[in-house]
């Protein structure tokens, strides 16, 4: 269960952003999770809830955007969004959308990546 460590990674970087801010409380938290990522959104949405608990995050509201895998065939030269086969979940099978191949490059779409915070500060800072 990856989701734990990337849970408690994701929710470290927000609050030493929210601190290097001097945010009093953290409103909305916006994540960017690849398709790649081998990680179920359902299950980190739920450690999520539960991490924050007693924190200045307690009750941001938190957002997960789906980010396309992205890739380059080194048959076709077609460069976009890739085919994934998520029959197996834990390792989907990526080939070209142009002409099928599985001699790609992936460019994008493997990150978790801490898009957006937003957050509350003091009325005197």
């Amino acid at each position: 269960m990856h989701e734990l460590s990337m849970a408690q990674g994701i929710i470290n970087a927000v609050l030493d952003t929210a601190k290097e801010n001097n945010a009093t409380e953290v409103n909305k938290v916006t994540i960017e999770v690849g398709r790649l990522a081998m990680i179920n959104p359902e299950q980190l949405q739920f450690i999520l809830g539960v991490l924050i608990e007693n924190t200045i995050m307690e009750d941001a509201e938190i957002n997960f955007e789906e980010v396309p895998v992205e890739m380059k065939c080194f048959d076709c030269d077609f460069h976009g969004n890739a085919v994934l086969d998520d029959s197996d979940h834990y390792a989907p099978l990526v080939k070209c959308p142009k002409c099928n191949s599985l001699k790609i490059d992936i460019l994008n779409g493997k990150d978790i990546i801490v898009k957006n915070i937003v957050i509350e500060k003091p009325d005197d800072a």
